[in-house]
């Protein structure tokens, strides 16, 4: 392809210069440089525009550009070949006839020639000579030329020649041989316009044949290719209209009776491939939302509740102090929140990068959140629910807890609950998911247990680390034990509780993402929950 140029300033001819003095009658060089750079230019930019933007009048440009060689080269084969066996005919023919004629030709011992006359021999003689030595002794009445032709090939002795005057002939000449020497000579000629007539009508014939071909198979092409592409173009439309409005639907569930074609149901599978991609992203988005909502319930409801205690009656200096304290902690929560959950994605980033995640002792964690629950219990256990009460972590763990809720009855506890951590080991996850995973399990064993809690960290038998959260409460049905990890749903939402069904999922989802699993230990009746973390080795 010639590449295209910006137009550039043009220089003036120089009259001093050799190359741009005019000669008589002619331009200076540079100018027919120039001009001939231009013609250049604009061809290359007419077909850069003639070529199709759209995929149809591509493949179609690409199937008669292809028609077109091939069809091409059958033309061009075809009328060579013909030419050539016009020509083997014609000389056929002339063999024949010098044949036939020397056939009839005598040689005396004096090396004189007789031809015998018969009473058939008319059309022999039209266009033949019989030569002794370069002699005529017959010839017929001929043009110049053709006389002259005959006359050199009787000279040569023997081959063809073609003459081309007015018309067009070929000539032959067969020796005559007698005593060991060549005697005679006998010259056929055979014109050879009817020949070429025929070979022009076949050309003119090959190549309206050859046009009307190209023409139909381009013209079948742009149809074919047309109808092809026509369920793309439709599937790709109703594919952004389904992206658009957030429908469930999907090509693999449209097949109908009519099978599609092996290309067109793979696109299909991609296409729904994608859409339970960006469906999948935003559900993940909207769940997202609802557990950072979730989340930041519980340290919202304390800056309220601290809020409120403040503004209810004046307070000491000891106890704004306290207050304000509660209320920084809270705000460092949310923050740990957000960092945690932001810590998440990266590790899911980091996960599909091959990158290592973090590392932690669970059963630091796990005893790090035991004391700070406990501390928040102790100083809201004598608190009432008037204006006067100082709140406590205790009463608002019930805020924004897990989605057991509802799955058994909350038991009140007669004493405080004691928490106990047992064993150690280091986990390949960050102490934030770690933290996030666990406060739910902690929330609820709170909330459900009688005297105790039980945190047991070690080893499983596949090489994991383990932590077992358990609890003395009522437990947890059986047929329940999946639907706990269901987001947003609640078995019971006339229980009194105030959760949202969210921790529990979150904490599940959390775990999952760290290379680990969350999971309800089947127990017996009124025997307790027993909550399974399992997570990758540190």
């Amino acid at each position: 392809m010639i590449p295209l140029r910006r137009p550039t300033s043009v220089p003036r001819p120089d009259p001093a210069h050799p190359a741009d003095r005019p000669g008589p009658g002619r331009l200076p060089r540079r100018a027919v440089h120039r001009a001939f750079q231009r013609s250049l230019n604009g061809a290359a930019a007419a077909l850069l525009r003639l070529r199709p933007s759209t995929l149809r009048g591509r493949l179609a440009l690409v199937a008669l550009v292809t028609t077109i060689v091939w069809v091409g080269l059958l033309t061009v084969g075809f009328n060579l070949a013909l030419a050539a066996k016009l020509r083997q005919q014609a000389d056929d023919v002339l063999r024949t006839r010098t044949a036939a004629v020397a056939a009839t030709v005598d040689v005396s011992p004096g090396d004189d020639l007789n031809v015998r006359e018969t009473g058939d021999d008319a059309p022999l003689d039209l266009g033949i000579w019989i030569y002794r030595g370069t002699t005529p002794v017959e010839r017929p009445p001929a043009q110049p030329a053709l006389q002259a032709g005959a006359d050199a090939l009787a000279r040569r002795g023997s081959g063809f020649a073609d003459v081309t005057q007015s018309s067009s002939w070929r000539l032959y000449a067969l020796p005559i041989d007698a005593h060991g020497r060549q005697v005679g000579t006998v010259v056929a000629s055979v014109g050879l316009d009817a020949y070429r007539l025929s070979a022009r009508s076949a050309l003119v014939g090959s190549l309206g044949l050859a046009l009307l071909l190209v023409g139909g198979v381009h013209l079948l092409t742009r149809g074919i290719v047309a109808r092809a592409l026509r369920p793309v173009t439709a599937m790709s439309d109703q594919a952004s209209r389904w992206s658009r409005h957030g429908t469930a639907q999907r090509f693999g569930a449209q097949s109908g009776t009519r099978p599609r074609p092996t290309e067109l149901a793979a696109l299909a599978a991609n296409l729904d491939q994608l859409l339970d991609r960006q469906a999948a992203l935003l559900r993940h988005e909207q769940q997202l939302t609802a557990e950072l909502s979730h989340e930041l319930r519980n340290p919202l409801a304390r800056i309220t509740a601290e809020t409120d205690w403040l503004t209810a009656r004046p307070r000491n200096t000891a106890e704004l102090a306290d207050s304000h304290a509660a209320i920084a902690a809270a705000a460092q929560r949310m923050r740990q929140i957000c960092d945690t959950l932001l810590s998440q994605a990266r590790q899911e980033s980091a996960a599909e990068a091959g990158t290592a995640p973090g590392r932690c002792e669970v059963g630091g964690v796990a005893r790090a959140m035991a004391a700070g629950a406990g501390a928040g219990a102790g100083a809201g256990a004598g608190g009432g629910a008037g204006a006067g009460a100082r709140p406590g972590a205790g009463a608002l763990a019930g805020a924004g807890a897990g989605a057991v809720a509802g799955a058994r009855a909350a038991v009140p506890s007669p004493g405080p609950v004691h928490v106990t951590v047992t064993g150690s080991a280091y986990a390949g996850a960050t102490p934030e998911v770690v933290e996030r995973i666990l406060a739910p399990l902690l929330d609820n064993a709170r909330r459900y247990a009688i005297r105790a809690i039980t945190v047991e960290c070690g080893a499983a038998p596949n090489g994991q680390v383990r932590v077992d959260v358990a609890d003395d409460g009522p437990g947890v049905p059986a047929q329940d034990a999946e639907a706990v990890f269901e987001a947003g749903r609640r078995l019971r939402p006339d229980d009194g509780h105030e959760g949202a069904g969210l921790g529990l999922p979150l904490a599940r989802r959390l775990a999952r993402a760290a290379g680990g699993e969350l999971a309800l230990l089947p127990t017996a009746p009124n025997a307790g929950a027993r909550f399974r973390l399992t997570l990758p080795p540190g």
